[in-house]
């Protein structure tokens, strides 16, 4: 299901999609109110989601959805590089997040990544989850070990100095540190990973 209040935009992703043969558009909506009846209607695999909409956001979407425990997994697609948009969608229930400049084959291709259980970020298709076996926050110290659990919550640098009771700045300092301790470059990233290894540890069943 896509949800986008720009028709050309909607019908042109439609259409990408359409080509693939393991895909189906199966509906479309333009607004929050049209797209919560339709989905609740269809509950499609994945519902990508404008993050813009006339009469609210694409998070007022994906916050119903999660509140109603609604199947469809969702993609935020949005033409704004917005960290703490990423941040708000991930904590919500986003799946993925995509730049309306990413090539069309690749939109297909997140949806197919997404409906496999994948989380992603992408505005060149971040995969949120561990490389090659190693671990990047071996190095991290355990106040950077917190902020990096409060980003992945959501939280904004003030918000996370609030709860662990430290200055804004040191919290600015806490992130530089981890984003060079992991190799990543933006707190969005962090967003990303988080999220994946959320999602992976909550796919894993437990040992007995």
């Amino acid at each position: 299901m896509i949800v986008d209040d720009h028709e050309i935009v909607r019908r042109g992703i439609a259409e990408i999609i359409e080509r693939a043969e393991d895909l189906k558009v199966v509906a479309e909506a333009g607004t929050v109110a049209d797209a919560l009846v339709r989905v609740r209607l269809v509950q499609p695999d994945v519902i990508l989601v404008d993050l813009q909409l006339p009469d609210g956001t694409g998070i007022d979407i994906l916050k119903v959805l999660k509140a109603e425990d609604l199947p469809s997994l969702p993609i935020i697609l949005t033409s704004f590089d917005d960290d703490s948009a990423v941040a708000e969608g991930l904590a919500a229930g986003a799946k993925a997040f995509v730049l309306k400049n990413v090539r069309g084959n690749e939109i297909a291709e997140v949806v197919r990544q997404v409906a496999a259980g994948q989380v992603l970020l992408d505005d060149r298709t971040l995969t949120a989850r561990k490389s090659d076996g190693d671990d990047p926050t071996a190095n991290l110290t355990p106040s950077e070990r917190k902020v990096l659990m409060l980003i992945g919550d959501g939280l904004s640098n003030r918000e996370i100095g609030e709860k662990l009771g430290v200055a804004e700045k040191t919290v600015k300092n806490h992130i530089t540190s981890l984003l060079a301790k992991m190799g990543l470059q933006r707190r969005t990233q962090v967003a990303a990973w988080v999220a994946g290894q959320r999602a992976a540890a909550w796919r894993t069943p437990t040992e007995n």
